[in-house]
């Protein structure tokens, strides 16, 4: 096949170009630029031009086309926009999602000519086609498994994925690497935001939402115990950065109106109902309807990661759903995305939504 694969100077993807090339396939490597040199050249560099010295030393020593595609102006409007008025809205967002999503998945699909059969990354997840529906499946490794970050993605947009590194786990990849004698064989993984590099979050929030002082209130007591820069700093269920002496303390609610961040000693008390909580704006991957009014059993991802929740979800209208867990989990977030799964399928994702259910009726079957 004519095949794009996107290259990104870790093993990884690096892995994947030589696996696809040793099957055969006509390739062409693309590294896409998404670092905002003028926004934030003020932070710092990002390692951008090391990235594609090591993607271009890969492709020269095999004779493989790259192309450098720059989608700065659509990153920043699909990706940066969303993250920062996610933030001042009180929210946490997710913009890895939203990249997979609308920038690799998305615009350079619009970038690349309709020659190309399929577009190949470097993620752990797999992807299986059947009467003519491609499902998303779970990597082999389930501690890398990145399925949580694809799976805002639409059916036409899995059907031209590949992803030739599913069936291995990560040492095996690190093996292939050295046995392919890549340059970037015992390179370091990349942590973090994908704009961001190796600047710090707070660093990038600080410059586009400044700082505005309010109250860390202690949520038992109403007692003013100290102060804070601004709520968009924090996030629920946070226990670092707080500042405080006598904790451990958790961020337990945020008043984005009064810019009043509620703290607690006592999270566990106070979040006892959040094995419950609302989503809302799902999409599903690969055609599975939820039945309306009835509760159904899966799976469920609040973060990247091999831990899944069982859970149950019911939708009572098509947009909004209520899901319970088998158990609470402290870092559930508005903004964030709730991952489904039947066994090895990913279904779909939806939002976190604000709010949390009073009164929980019915407590599900787990």
């Amino acid at each position: 096949m004519k095949i794009a694969v996107l290259a990104s100077g870790g093993v990884d993807s690096s892995v994947a170009l030589r696996l696809l090339q040793e099957q055969g396939h006509d390739l062409t490597a693309f590294y896409i630029k998404i670092w905002l040199e003028d926004e934030l050249a003020f932070l710092g560099e990002c390692p951008w031009e090391e990235d594609l010295s090591y993607v271009r030393a890969i492709c020269d020593a095999q004779g493989i086309p790259l192309e450098v595609i720059s989608l700065q102006k659509e990153y920043w409007e699909q990706v940066v926009q969303y993250t920062i008025d996610e933030v001042r809205a009180g929210r946490t967002p997710n913009p890895d999602i939203h990249c997979n999503a609308r920038i690799k998945f998305g615009t350079f699909y619009q970038k690349i000519d309709d020659s190309f059969e399929k577009v190949a990354t470097g993620h752990y997840a797999r992807c299986a086609e059947e009467g003519g529906v491609a499902y998303l499946k779970t990597a082999v490794d389930a501690f890398k498994d990145q399925t949580y970050f694809l799976a805002h993605l639409c059916q036409e947009q899995l059907k031209r994925a590949m992803f030739p590194i599913g069936e291995y786990t990560k040492p095996e990849v690190r093996a292939l690497a050295s046995r392919f004698d890549l340059p970037n064989s015992r390179r370091k993984d990349s942590q973090g935001i994908c704009f961001l590099g190796t600047i710090r979050y707070s660093d990038f929030i600080r410059h586009h939402l400044g700082e505005k002082s309010g109250e860390l209130v202690e949520f038992e007591s109403g007692r003013v115990m100290g102060h804070h820069p601004g709520f968009w700093y924090y996030t629920l269920g946070q226990r670092h950065g707080i500042g405080l002496g006598n904790g451990p303390w958790y961020v337990v609610r945020k008043d984005v109106n009064e810019n009043v961040v509620y703290i607690s000693r006592n999270y566990e008390a106070i979040e006892r109902l959040r094995a419950c909580f609302y989503v809302e704006s799902p999409n599903w991957l690969s055609g599975f309807v939820p039945p309306l009014g009835q509760r159904f059993g899966c799976r469920v991802k609040i973060r990247h990661g091999e831990f899944a929740y069982k859970a149950e979800v019911l939708f009572e209208e098509k947009s909004r759903a209520t899901v319970w867990l088998e158990q609470p989990d402290q870092g559930l977030a508005p903004g964030q995305y709730a991952v489904f799964y039947q066994e090895d399928i990913c279904l779909g994702c939806a939002v976190i939504a604000e709010g949390i259910p009073s009164i929980i009726r019915n407590p599900p079957i787990v």
